[in-house]
């Protein structure tokens, strides 16, 4: 049995979301299935051990991915030749992006379809992508693999597919993640923030993560309360960001707002862990894995009501209207003034982190792959 994957989405030496998911599932099932040929199709500058197995072959992709009109020419072009000539079982795709003209059948993983409802959150030239062909993609494929329940109904929904024919293999989370002691609290905080409690966020400085509103948020909870509290923000800034220098340089409380930039892997760990609480709160999640990755660290979180976040964080959170600056503004205060509510939220939190699992969501994938395989 062969089985071949895009796994373009690791060309970055630091990951991402879509980067963890494609690690974790992917050396699971590597592992476990000795019998299976695995080619990875990948950077040519990939040089990473995650899938240094005896059953995997890597195959580097080219022209490199970096550009739409390159996109098409390796997936309509030079993929269909390297499917015909190797003929696996299956063609599983990491970043969603599938061959509308090889007649090998594919499985591709689609996280959110964010571009969909958002579609200005792109640029021009991959707006124009995405929305024209990941539709096609969809109904090409065999068999749709997604991370949450509100994405498999906006799929299905969006592009007139079968919920039956997309599976939902959820998200796993680190093990990375786990309580501070007081100690740890007490020399994070006084090395990121002065000594102060915060409210901490993490992810990309993207349009979707709704910073400018955590940030007007942050200056009315700030106003109505005068708390002795922080906001830090954790991630790259990689997009047009105007409006959150803007919300920051004329803020004042600005000396209060702490970019960290990216954080490290350990670094995030404890930054994390010795958060007053996590305030999360984008306009668009296909799953929210800081959610998670809170609640492993019993830091009580405030969250978004839309999209995949209710079902990810189920009552263990303080859920608001990412919309509305006074809802988020509320959310802040509730769980900054009620001690009782916040042990309530770190307890129902210690529960609701083990529904997930890279071991279940690998098991999952592999079980929504044998599917595809089926005519």
């Amino acid at each position: 049995m062969k089985v071949a994957i895009n796994c373009w989405v690791l060309r970055n030496k630091q990951l991402d979301g879509i980067g963890y998911f494609t690690v974790n599932t992917l050396a699971r099932i590597i592992r476990q299935h000795p019998e299976v040929h695995f080619q990875i199709l990948c950077d040519k500058d990939f040089t990473e051990d995650y899938f240094d197995f005896e059953n995997v072959s890597k195959h580097p992709i080219f022209p490199a991915l970096r550009h739409p009109v390159l996109y098409v020419l390796y997936m309509e072009l030079v993929l269909p030749l390297f499917l015909r000539k190797h003929k696996p079982d299956i063609f599983l795709s990491m970043d969603g992006f599938l061959s509308l003209l090889s007649g090998c059948r594919q499985l591709p993983v689609i996280y959110d379809i964010n571009f969909e409802h958002n579609p200005r959150d792109l640029k021009l030239q991959n707006r124009l992508y995405y929305t024209f062909f990941f539709k096609r993609f969809a109904r090409k494929a065999v068999r749709i693999a997604t991370i949450s329940d509100y994405s498999k109904q906006d799929i299905a929904r969006a592009y007139h597919i079968a919920p039956g024919k997309i599976d939902n293999v959820s998200c796993g989370i680190s093990s990375n993640f786990h309580p501070l002691s007081k100690a740890d609290v007490d020399a994070t905080r006084e090395k990121w923030s002065g000594g102060k409690p915060y409210f901490f966020f993490v992810g990309s400085m993207h349009p979707r993560k709704n910073i400018r509103r955590l940030i007007d948020a942050f200056t009315l909870f700030k106003q109505q309360t005068g708390a002795d509290v922080k906001l830090l923000l954790a991630g790259s800034i990689m997009w047009k960001t105007s409006d959150i220098k803007d919300a920051y340089e004329s803020n004042p409380y600005r000396n209060d707002i702490i970019f960290t930039g990216r954080l490290s892997d350990s670094d995030l760990q404890k930054v994390l862990g010795a958060s007053f609480a996590l305030s999360f709160v984008p306009i668009f999640e296909g799953f929210g894995l800081p959610i998670v990755e809170a609640m492993q660290s019993n830091v009580p979180v405030v969250c978004s009501n839309v999209t995949s976040m209710p079902e990810v964080a189920g009552e263990a959170a303080i859920l608001v209207d990412p919309f509305d600056v006074e809802s988020i503004c509320a959310g802040l205060k509730k769980i900054y003034t009620d001690d009782e509510l916040r042990l309530g939220l770190v307890e129902l939190g210690a529960l609701q982190k083990e529904k997930f699992s890279w071991d279940h969501t690998a098991a999952l994938l592999w079980q929504s792959i044998r599917a595809s395989m089926k005519p």
